[in-house]
């Protein structure tokens, strides 16, 4: 964490640098845009990480390793499909309760599946994109798409379940 931090940092203070020599204010405007989407985010920020942390403390070990840990197979990888389709927020919200199932003994595949399905299926996003784009073309999509969370859960299953996280 401590790499990507630094690269994010030394971005951002680049880019207040930069808006300060162009002048008008710039670096204050952005600031204050900044300032305004934290605080914007950070209720939902706060929530994401008590879910995260609480879960697994929640959450029978028994229960968690039968429905997604790494012994959960087929039915770990198609909850995990399914959960991810249906979460509700971005990454802000998602990436933190995966971190957290994934320290609890969730397995890779399943929170593959997980973060694939969300990004994918997306079903909290599908009143704007059937509003904006038309039933025809969100079925096609969702038709399309259908197998590639499970897929890449197996994948990850298959190939990467004894990685080290």
């Amino acid at each position: 964490m401590l790499i990507p931090t630094l690269i994010m940092g030394v971005i951002a203070m680049s880019l207040v640098i930069l808006g300060y020599y162009r002048g008008d204010g710039e670096h204050m405007t952005g600031l204050k845009a900044a300032s305004t989407m934290f605080l914007q985010i950070l209720p939902l920020l706060l929530f994401a990480f008590i879910i995260a942390g609480m879960v697994p403390l929640l959450l029978p070990k028994e229960m968690l390793a039968k429905w997604i840990g790494s012994e959960s197979g087929w039915r770990g990888i198609m909850v995990g499909s399914l959960a991810g389709g249906l979460a509700p927020g971005g990454p802000y919200v998602s990436l933190p309760i995966v971190a957290g199932l994934l320290k609890s003994g969730a397995s890779i595949g399943t929170m593959v599946a997980f973060l694939t399905g969300w990004s994918i299926w997306a079903v909290g996003r599908l009143p704007m994109e059937i509003g904006i784009l038309g039933w025809k073309f969100t079925l096609i999509r969702l038709a399309s798409t259908l197998i590639f969370p499970p897929l890449a859960g197996m994948i990850a299953h298959y190939f990467f379940s004894n990685a080290k996280i």
